[in-house]
């Protein structure tokens, strides 16, 4: 008998039909004889209405309170997926995050997990009974309700597949699989049958919406292979798992897109020690990641600094460095928001040239510019136009034939 971890995205329970859909699912697995543990997602839709309410009430909600009423999402869910199992004649039980033994660091809406004591979780398995969770959340040292931020439930199922030593975890969603582009943009995108977690983790980075990355990175740290499968169907999934020999030989695995970006362009610095600490140090106290960044010397003698954000911080950042600016000097700041990145990924990349050439003569012939470029060992990543970005997607996934299975 096998011990699997299996978890289900809020479309996968987005309805009390769906719900008894999980429940046969379960009880199917359960007929093969294995034990289970089950994550379960708040309803589709339902963290956002929550949320909604919040600040519908306070637009600036205590973290705290806002952790307390998000948790009753998930509560929600695992209690009816219960229910479902027990109208079916299937022992089961729900547990929260707290009564599941997840603890997390002091940081509310997005904690971190630090431990999981599973006795509980195995105890009940040892009875036979099926274990209903509830994803995205935990508690803390001082008894407060954390959660874990957007895509949270992901990383229960992995944490709870380490903490039990499952043999198998399996993430149920609304797709079925990984597929070398977006599907929807790239008609002939194919799914992977195999992925290595560090080609994952870059695409989840990206803007893949298939899961989230910190559940990638917690699967590589303590070696939780697992599936991303449809509960809509039956069909193998996409396996993730620790990069083997043979992956190497793919050289690009997959595109993404991640159209909510911004470009930021400060022209005219003054071109001394420090200047480019002084601006990053800024945006580090006002939390705006930054992730490009080009530095060339003007023909003026000054510095021109260029870098992306998220859309959503590009206010931000031209709220907060002006006052830098003044103090260093001089300096002009700009915003863009019409750009998108483009990646492609590859472990093949470290053993295989051209990579660069290939992509940037696709784009040429499809007649789209490249305003930023940044790589990493796995990775070419280009800013573009965001009009053009799904054309950009496109273009590179024919250059790199990605639609045919090797």
């Amino acid at each position: 008998m096998a011990l699997i971890v299996q978890k289900y995205g809020g479309t996968s329970v987005g309805d009390t039909d769906r719900i008894k859909n999980v429940a046969r699912r379960i009880q199917q697995t359960r007929a093969e004889g294995h034990g289970l543990v089950v994550v379960v997602s708040a309803r589709s839709g339902v963290t956002n209405e929550l949320i909604a309410r919040a600040r519908a009430i306070n637009d600036r909600p205590d973290t705290r309170e806002l952790d307390m009423l998000l948790a009753i999402g998930e509560q929600e869910t695992i209690a009816l997926t219960a229910m479902a199992l027990h109208a079916i004649d299937i022992p089961a039980v729900s547990y929260t995050g707290a009564q599941a033994g997840i603890f997390t660091d002091l940081v509310f809406t997005k904690a971190k997990i630090k431990m999981i004591n599973p006795k509980p979780i195995l105890k009940d398995l040892k009875a036979g009974k099926v274990v209903i969770v509830a994803g995205f959340q935990g508690i803390n040292e001082e008894g407060q309700i954390t959660t874990l931020g957007r895509g949270g439930s992901d990383l229960t199922a992995i944490a709870l597949a380490a903490a039990c030593q499952a043999d198998k975890c399996e993430i149920y969603t609304d797709v079925d699989g990984v597929y070398t582009a977006d599907p929807r943009v790239v008609k002939n995108a194919r799914k992977i049958d195999e992925i290595s977690y560090d080609e994952m983790l870059e695409l989840a980075s990206l803007g893949l919406k298939v899961m989230q990355s910190r559940s990638v990175e917690f699967a590589k740290k303590y070696g939780v292979i697992f599936e991303v499968r449809s509960s809509f169907n039956h069909n193998p999934g996409t396996i993730v798992k620790e990069e083997v020999a043979y992956m190497e030989k793919v050289v690009v695995r997959g595109v993404a897109v991640d159209k909510d970006q911004a470009k930021v362009v400060i022209s005219n610095l003054p071109n001394k020690p420090a200047a480019a600490a002084a601006i990053f140090n800024a945006l580090a106290d006002a939390s705006i990641n930054v992730d490009m960044i080009v530095q060339n010397v003007a023909h003026t003698g000054g510095v021109d600094l260029t870098f992306t954000v998220q859309r959503d911080d590009a206010s931000g950042a031209v709220k907060v460095l002006p006052a830098v600016l003044k103090k260093l000097g001089g300096g002009e700041i700009k915003a863009f928001d019409n750009i998108a990145k483009l990646s492609v990924v590859g472990v093949g990349m470290r053993t295989h040239a051209g990579v660069a050439a290939t992509l940037f003569s696709a784009l040429g012939d499809a007649g789209i510019n490249i305003q930023l470029i940044g790589t990493s060992e796995i990775k070419i990543t280009v800013a573009v136009d965001r009009a053009k970005a799904d054309d950009a997607m496109r273009a590179a996934h024919e250059a790199f034939g990605l639609e045919r299975k090797v």
